[in-house]
């Protein structure tokens, strides 16, 4: 964070009411000048009023010093400079007390009506004193001469400091709310990195849980079928020379399938990292319109985390495409294939399609079928020789399958050996629930165990 606005305004380092040392130095070196102005000034003050001298001399030095505490009290500097000005003292102080008192952030009716206190007083004493010298006959112009004295007199003491500090002022509060501009703007785009990033991290953890999905359908799946094969083949290798080698080829079918998916899904993660990665890049690093109009009133520290939101967006986005579906999966059309693979493993296995057959989007066809193909594969680890049925139903607005199979016959034992994570029905779930769907899964009556699932189409 930059050290602007409030946060730069809340650490001082002067005495007392100074928020710098250098302030202070500047007070008290006009305070000095405008005390002995005054206690100058003060000497024909006394003459003409018929005091001493030195009482004269201590009265301007007193009402000269005022000027110190013009930062604190400007109101305070004023009144006393308009006090003093018939006594034809304190010009400096009236001068600089304007220019502070209008440089305030005071309203404006204040500081009109003290201007106007200011510029009346001191045109009353400049009318007043022109029109005695030229009584004593000091000066010899006309008469048009008076008015024309008191009023530049009055004007030139008055507008040019109130004017220069009515545009100190402003620009102060200007260069103020840029610099908070710039504080909320930094803020703002430091939450967004961190949205980004958070962002970036849910699409990670989602894509680590879809691959872990797509691992899990299809080394179980496939595994599992080899696993089957594999015994059926070591039981009739001997009995069955034929038999054994055609089960030997349907095993060397489902491992080079299982192959060409996994090298397919590493392939497209391989691609999508680096495309994350070069998108990862730092963009240029464009200026706001703050750094911009801060950068032209020549104000330094302005926010420079824009790269920090653009590269956890960047993050984000390419995390995004990953998981919304960069892996390419089967389709409903390849469910005669998978149902063909279980039968050839010695499953009795059914299928049965209802409605009129059509086209659905990509993940919900792959949907479809990875709950059709873990269903199946839990039938070949829990249930090994159960009759299973495999029903699809086309619907208006919904496509809905079932997977239903019978108690394993008796000799058969509940497990074919294969080990089992639990994580199946669970992974069934999240797909279905994630396109809006209903997933249901349990023992039936019989003894069998149904999964069913219906997706909007």
């Amino acid at each position: 964070m930059t050290t602007t606005g409030e946060d730069h305004e809340a650490v001082p380092t002067g005495p007392w009411w100074w928020t710098r040392r250098r302030s202070a130095a500047l007070d008290g070196g006009l305070a000095l000048v405008s005390a002995l102005e005054c206690g100058a000034e003060g000497v024909p003050f006394a003459r003409d009023a018929g005091i001493p001298a030195s009482l004269g001399i201590v009265f301007g030095v007193l009402a000269g010093s005022v000027l110190l505490i013009r930062r604190r009290w400007p109101i305070a500097v004023v009144l006393v400079a308009i006090a003093i000005t018939p006594a034809q003292m304190g010009f400096l102080m009236g001068i600089v007390g304007l220019y502070t008192l209008a440089s305030c952030e005071l309203p404006r009716r204040v500081i009109a009506a003290l201007a106007g206190m200011s510029l009346v007083g001191t045109m009353i004493v400049t009318f007043v004193r022109v029109r005695q010298d030229m009584a004593r006959g000091d000066l010899t112009l006309g008469n048009w001469f008076v008015p024309f004295a008191a009023v530049t007199t009055s004007l030139g003491l008055t507008a040019p400091p109130l004017l220069l500090g009515l545009y100190v002022g402003a620009r102060r509060r200007l260069m103020e709310s840029l610099r908070e501009r710039a504080d909320s703007l930094e803020r703002e785009l430091q939450l967004l990195a961190e949205r980004a990033e958070e962002r970036a991290e849910w699409a990670r953890n989602e894509e680590r849980t879809r691959i872990a999905r797509e691992m899990h359908d299809v080394v179980a799946h496939r595994v599992s079928l080899m696993v089957v094969h594999a015994a059926a083949l070591q039981a009739v290798a001997r009995k069955d020379p034929e038999k054994a080698v055609k089960n030997a080829a349907l095993v060397g079918d489902m491992g080079r399938q299982a192959l060409t998916e996994l090298r397919e899904m590493l392939g497209v993660l391989r691609s999508t990292e680096g495309s994350a990665q070069a998108q990862a890049q730092p963009p240029p690093r464009p200026q706001t319109q703050a750094q911009t109009e801060l950068s032209e009133q020549g104000v330094p520290g302005a926010p420079d985390a824009v790269p920090l939101a653009a590269v956890g967006a960047a993050a984000a986005a390419a995390a995004s495409r990953a998981a919304g579906g960069a892996l390419e999966g089967p389709c409903l059309s390849e469910l005669d294939e998978l149902v063909g693979q279980s039968a050839a493993a010695g499953m009795a296995v059914d299928l049965s399609v209802q409605g009129a057959v059509r086209p659905y989007a990509a993940e919900v066809e792959q949907t479809a079928y990875r709950v059709v193909q873990e269903a199946l594969t839990n039938v070949h680890k829990h249930a090994a020789g159960a009759k299973t049925y495999v029903r699809l139903a086309h619907r208006s607005a919904e496509i809905a399958m079932q997977v239903e199979n019978e108690p394993p016959p008796e000799p058969a034992s509940a497990s074919a050996g294969l080990p089992s994570g639990g994580n199946g029905l669970l992974g069934m779930r999240e797909r279905v629930v994630a396109l809006g769907g209903v997933f249901v899964s349990g023992p039936t009556d019989a003894g069998g165990f149904r999964v069913s699932a219906v997706i909007p189409a």
